[in-house]
């Protein structure tokens, strides 16, 4: 269908009219707070780490020193598998993508000399993120703090890397119960962190469209919901916690209208299906991550204006928090250069360009309107279908996502091959003579030292209580109760991550998708 040159009030559906409200009030489709930025802005929260846990420790204090007041958490490829760095399944992954995390000694080193009951944490994690909260925990008392004070967000996830990501270990059903015993063990005994962040981010990223990624996302919180509730936790004791990702993709003005059609969705289901009485719980308070998968290697410093123009989509869509993807990603991981341009991107556009005047901006324009009227029509219609096939798990389970998405992505690569689809640089205006700037390289020894540490830690630890607290962590896997106090206490008799998440993986079983099996 070919798009209208313009809008005018015959294209706003008004379908939702009884939805508009002032920002602030339900059902929050114009901000979650009446006065938005001019309260506080968002939180800059750029995504750090790798190497060892001492390095990232470095990159970490560097970033504080730039003015970013939170941190973001970026874990190896055998961390987010749930295996130490001596596995030989991690043999030359070890540090590459983010910080190698195999026990309690490398999450104290990653935060030495950061309070953790002052300093917010953002964790991207997931199978195995009962296991790195534990840690981080455990890492707070032994500085001394009130473990129950921690604050920050672990991704938690783990239905979405089914279908994009792949970063599972066990299957989708015990991996549901894990992700909600540690919503509902947070919800009473760390109340002030965000136990889950509900992620549109990676589907986006893997192909699928922006109503897609809402019906996706919303209906994965549906499942871990219910989970949750099912464990005998009331809605409003946890809802008010639960926090999410979302990707800022290219099309401007479909991503402003985005958030705004996600909190009226969000505010509407926790409502009228849970129940819930709490503003809060109604509230659906989002980070954002600039699309990572819009950087080209051509040109790199094209992609700094890619992703300022997202950020500012993001900001007029009113996000809570936000990170950029930085120019340099598409070749390595970002220099510190680059890191201090994102941070300097967020800044500018929080003090400079006057858009954090006012709350939702853009509401009340006919195109704008109209774009969230008719994504979060698209969206219901997905999240129907998925109700008819027995909800997100049954979805997945049935590869339902994974072929939307793929469809998706074959048709996006397919306009960009023709052309249809210009990607400045790539199929266009293409300079043949642009230079690869600055790479940032791990140093390779950094993966030997890990394994020497797992090597040391073995040999000063007591290796009969790490056995027993194990064994008790198998038999609870094995029950219905909740495995965090069984997770705690493993990490702290030192327990590896990869014993801990090896001794669930003999009680739940590893994930074999369908086609590998026929491999």
């Amino acid at each position: 269908m070919t798009e209208p040159a313009f809008y005018g009030p015959g294209d706003v559906t008004g379908a939702y009219d009884d939805n508009i409200a002032d920002p602030g009030s339900y059902p929050y489709t114009r901000g979650i707070h009446r006065d938005m930025y001019r309260g506080r802005p968002w939180s800059i929260r750029q995504y750090a780490g790798f190497g060892t846990a001492e390095e990232t420790n470095r990159r970490f204090r560097f970033l504080i020193d730039q003015g970013q007041a939170a941190l973001s958490t970026a874990f190896d490829l055998p961390t987010q598998m749930g295996l130490d760095s001596d596995d030989p399944r991690a043999l030359g992954e070890v540090g590459r993508v983010g910080v190698a995390i195999d026990s309690m000694a490398d999450m104290e080193a990653m935060f030495d000399g950061i309070p953790l009951d002052a300093v917010s944490t953002s964790m991207t994690i997931n199978a195995p993120a009962a296991v790195l909260v534990a840690m981080y925990a455990v890492a707070a008392e032994r500085q001394g703090r009130d473990a129950s004070q921690i604050r920050g967000t672990a991704q938690n996830d783990v239905l979405k890397e089914y279908v994009s990501r792949g970063t599972y270990i066990y299957p989708p059903r015990p991996s549901l119960r894990l992700a909600a015993d540690l919503i509902a063990w947070c919800a009473r005994d760390a109340p002030r962190f965000n136990a889950i962040s509900l992620s549109g981010y990676h589907m986006r990223e893997a192909g699928c469209t922006a109503a897609q990624e809402m019906a996706f996302a919303v209906s994965n919180a549906i499942a871990y919901v219910e989970a949750v509730v099912e464990r005998g936790v009331g809605v409003d004791e946890f809802a008010p916690r639960l926090s999410w990702i979302f990707n800022t993709y290219m099309n401007f003005f479909e991503e402003i209208a985005k958030y705004r059609a996600l909190r009226r969705l969000w505010a509407s289901v926790m409502r009228d299906r849970f129940g819930a009485q709490d503003p809060r719980s109604m509230m659906l308070r989002t980070h954002t991550q600039t699309a990572g998968s819009t950087l080209t290697l051509q040109q790199p410093e094209n992609n700094i204006v890619r992703a300022a123009i997202q950020a500012l989509a993001a900001v007029l869509g009113g996000v809570q928090s936000m990170a950029l993807s930085c120019f340099d990603e598409a070749i390595a991981i970002p220099t510190q250069h680059a890191q201090t341009l994102a941070v300097r991107t967020q800044q500018m556009l929080q003090h400079e360009f006057g858009v954090t005047d006012v709350a939702d901006p853009l509401g009340g324009s006919w195109y704008i309107e109209h774009l969230t009227d008719e994504l979060e029509r698209q969206a219901r219609e997905l999240m129907a279908e998925f109700e008819r096939l027995g909800g997100a798990v049954a979805a997945i389970e049935q590869g339902v996502y994974q072929q939307l998405i793929a469809d998706e992505a074959y048709r996006k690569e397919q306009r960009i091959a023709s052309g249809e689809d210009v990607v400045v640089g790539v199929n266009a205006f293409v300079d043949d003579t642009a230079v690869e700037p600055e790479r940032f390289d791990v140093p390779p020894h950094l993966e030997s030292e890990q394994r020497e540490k797992l090597v040391r830690l073995r040999e000063r630890r007591d290796g009969a209580a790490v056995a027993a607290r194990l064994a008790a962590l198998e038999e609870a896997a094995r029950g219905q109760d909740n495995l965090m106090p069984a997770i705690l206490d493993a990490v702290r008799a030192d327990a590896t991550l990869g014993e801990v998440c090896g001794a669930l993986r003999t009680a739940f079983g590893e994930y074999r998708p369908a086609a590998a099996a026929l491999i």
